[in-house]
């Protein structure tokens, strides 16, 4: 890895990745960065329905049971990230950063204000809120956030509702509390069509918020080709 490379954050776009291929790349990745042979990366995609269980989830998460959520055509996965359960699907914006971090809650914290400053370049008011991780606008929880460090380097990341179905989120207990609302960019601003648009924002705040030059690469440069399933 180039001097140069080290201040940069590679961005990959990888479309829609099953969650537990996902996983695999991460963990591939890395080790990749572990080892220095990688600089600090972002990928951006979508993952088929699926309801992911963290650290801290069970099946008290899952009131309906497994079996009848798999009929619901959403797979479930368990998950070594902080928090307990969320839910992604198609239209929601999915970031894993996997980068070199010394400070856990500061970079958690820079996540959430990439968020909030990427919503609000949408047009879209957010906040983080007091004992809480993640990001809402108005009365919804809009992104969610959580991370694994291994050996000082990040895995997991992100989640902003751009234009998903939200119906999923309210069949479980999601990361938030029983209860909890939702809400999505389609939801608040009524515009359709924003993903495009709205990961290339994130990307250029993730990279801003971290100090980084923000470097737009394919899967194959990251050596994904052909193992990632691309859409």
């Amino acid at each position: 890895m180039s001097r140069t490379a080290t201040d940069e954050l590679w961005v990959a776009r990888l479309g829609q990745v099953p969650y537990a291929e996902a996983m695999a790349i991460q963990e591939r990745l890395r080790a990749a960065r572990q080892a220095g042979e990688l600089p600090d990366m972002l990928l951006l995609l979508e993952h088929p329905p699926v309801y992911t269980l963290g650290r801290r989830g069970d099946q008290t998460d899952l009131p309906m049971g497994e079996d009848w959520y798999r009929s619901q055509g959403i797979e479930i996965e368990r998950a070594d990230r902080g928090g307990r359960l969320t839910y992604h699907g198609p239209g929601q914006l999915v970031g894993y950063p996997i980068m070199r971090v010394a400070d856990v809650p500061a970079y958690v914290h820079g996540l959430e204000e990439a968020m909030v400053t990427a919503l609000g370049d949408e047009g879209v008011q957010s906040e983080v809120r007091q004992g809480l991780t993640g990001v809402w606008a108005g009365q919804g929880k809009i992104g969610a956030i959580g991370i694994h460090v291994s050996r000082g380097v990040t895995t997991h990341g992100f989640a902003v509702n751009v234009e998903n179905d939200l119906q999923p989120f309210q069949w479980v207990v999601a990361c938030g509390g029983e209860g909890t609302q939702v809400t999505s960019l389609l939801k608040e601003t009524g515009r359709t069509g924003g993903m495009d648009c709205f990961s290339k924002r994130v990307a250029w705040r993730v990279a801003q918020q971290f100090g980084r030059r923000q470097r737009l690469v394919s899967a194959r440069r990251l050596g994904l080709v052909p193992e990632v399933s691309l859409a």
